[in-house]
C-alpha cells in the first residue's frame, strides 16, 4: 500500500531507525524473552539515537520533534524489525508527556533530562487488583502531611514496574471524592516503595510488568504532579493519543501478521501446490488485506488529526477498537493458515498471536471503547 503522509526526513528516519531495530534489538529477542525483560541499556542506546521523548525542548536534550508520525514511524520498525516488549514509546509517549504537559519548571529541569537520555526509565501506574477502566474504585491514597504526602496502596500490571526509576503514581487525595485523585511522582529508592515479581504473561514476554506497594512512602511536594485532586481530569486528556498509540501498534502488528503468513502459505505445499494458490486462502487473506488498509487509512487521518489537535475522544476509541479486531483476525487466521505450524512457539506467528490479545484490553478495552462509541451517538 502506497502511503504519501511521510516526508522525505521522515523516510530517512524510519531507514535508520529499521536499521536500529535490526542492528540492536531483533538479534537478543529470545535471550530477553528467557529473561523476561529488557536490559536497561537498551533504552540508552536509543537514547543516544534520540528516539526517547522526541517531542522535549532541546534545552532538556530532546529534539523538539512533536510531530507524531516520527513516533508512529519508530512503533512501526519496531514491529517489523525489533521487539514487541521494547514498548519505548510507553517511556516517550504515554509517560513522558504528563512532566511536560502538566509538571513545573523545576519538575521538568529535574526529571526530563535522564528520561530523554535514557539513564531513567518511566512507569504510570493507575490500575489496582480492584480497579481498571473505572479509576472511581481506586484504593490508593495520599495523605497530605506538612511538607509531603503519605502514599498507601498496591497498583498491579504496571508495564516496566521492574525497570522504572520514576513512577507516575494515582491516588486518591479526596476520600468522599471517587475522582478526587491526585498524581505523584514516585522516585526508585523512596522509603517504603517495593516492587512485586515480575508477572508471567500470555504475550509481549519481553516487556516486564510487575506489581508495586507503596507503604506510607513519603512523597515531597514538589513531587505532586499538577494540581491536587486534579488528577482524573489530567489522565483523560492523555486517553486520545493513548488509543492512537494503541491503533498504530495493532496495525504495525496486523502487517507484520500478514506479511510472515503470507511468505509461509507461498512456500507451505498441499496437495501439489502452495497453499496460497487455494481459493480458501486467498479469499481470506484478500478479505484480511482489505480490512488492514482501510484501518491503516483511518490511522494515517488520526494521526493527522491528532498533530493538528483535533483527534476526538469518540474517534480515537474508535480506531482503537476497530485496529484491534482487524489484528486480532490477521494473527487468529494467520495461526491457521500456519496449520500444526501456527501452534508452534518456533514460529513468529504464535508469538503474534499471543502477543496480540492484550490489545483488546490494553487502553481500554474493546467493550469500554464500544460504551465511549455509543455515548458519543446516543446520549
Amino acid at each position: 500500500m502506497q502511503r504519501d503522509c511521510f516526508d522525505s526526513d521522515m523516510e530517512l528516519f524510519r531507514d535508520s531507525a529499521r536499521k536500529f531495530f535490526q542492528k540492536e534489538v531483533r538479534p537478543h529477542h529470545e535471550e530477553w524473552r528467557e529473561a523476561g525483560i529488557i536490559p536497561r541499556e537498551m533504552y540508552k542506546k536509543a537514547g543516544d539515537m534520540g528516539y526517547l521523548c522526541m517531542w522535549a525542548d532541546e534545552k532538556y536534550g530532546g529534539l523538539g520533534l512533536t510531530d507524531f508520525r516520527y513516533e508512529q514511524i519508530l512503533i512501526e520498525e519496531n514491529a517489523a524489525h525489533g521487539d514487541s516488549g521494547f514498548f519505548i514509546t510507553l517511556h516517550s509517549r504515554l509517560v513522558g508527556p504528563y512532566i511536560k504537559n502538566f509538571g513545573t519548571d523545576e519538575q521538568c529541569a529535574r526529571f526530563l533530562p535522564d528520561c530523554i537520555s535514557g539513564e531513567k526509565i518511566l512507569a504510570i501506574a493507575m490500575t489496582e487488583p480492584q480497579a481498571g477502566s473505572d479509576l472511581s474504585a481506586m484504593r490508593t491514597s495520599a495523605v497530605e502531611k506538612d511538607d509531603h504526602y503519605v502514599l498507601n496502596g498496591n497498583k498491579t500490571y504496571i508495564s516496566n514496574g521492574i525497570n522504572a526509576d520514576i513512577i507516575i503514581v494515582a491516588a486518591k487525595t479526596e476520600p468522599d471524592n471517587p475522582y478526587g485523585v491526585s498524581l505523584f511522582i514516585v522516585e526508585g529508592d523512596m522509603e517504603g516503595f517495593a516492587r512485586g515479581r515480575n508477572l508471567k504473561k500470555m504475550g509481549m514476554k519481553t516487556n516486564d510488568t510487575a506489581e508495586l506497594f507503596f507503604d506510607n512512602v513519603k512523597v515531597p511536594k514538589e513531587n505532586l504532579l499538577g494540581s491536587p485532586g486534579q488528577g482524573f481530569i489530567h489522565l483523560m486528556q492523555g486517553l486520545a493519543e493513548e488509543r492512537l498509540i494503541a491503533a498504530v501498534g495493532n496495525l504495525a502488528g496486523a502487517n507484520e501478521a500478514m506479511r510472515v503468513t503470507k511468505e509461509f502459505v507461498r512456500e507451505r505445499k498441499v496437495f501439489g501446490k502452495p497453499l496460497s494458490k487455494m481459493q480458501n486462502t486467498r479469499f481470506k487473506l484478500a478479505d484480511l488485506d482489505m480490512q488492514i488498509d482501510i484501518a491503516q487509512q483511518y490511522i494515517d487521518n488520526a494521526v493527522a488529526k491528532i498533530n493538528a489537535g483535533s483527534l476526538a475522544p469518540e474517534d480515537a476509541a474508535r480506531i482503537k477498537l476497530f485496529s484491534s479486531e482487524v489484528a486480532g483476525r490477521m494473527v487468529d487466521e494467520g495461526v491457521q493458515l500456519h496449520g500444526g505450524a501456527g501452534y508452534m512457539d518456533e514460529y513468529p506467528i504464535c508469538r503474534m498471536y499471543q502477543d496480540e490479545r492484550i490489545h483488546r484490553i490494553l487502553a481500554g478495552s474493546s467493550e469500554i471503547m464500544k460504551e465511549i462509541i455509543a455515548r458519543s451517538i446516543l446520549d
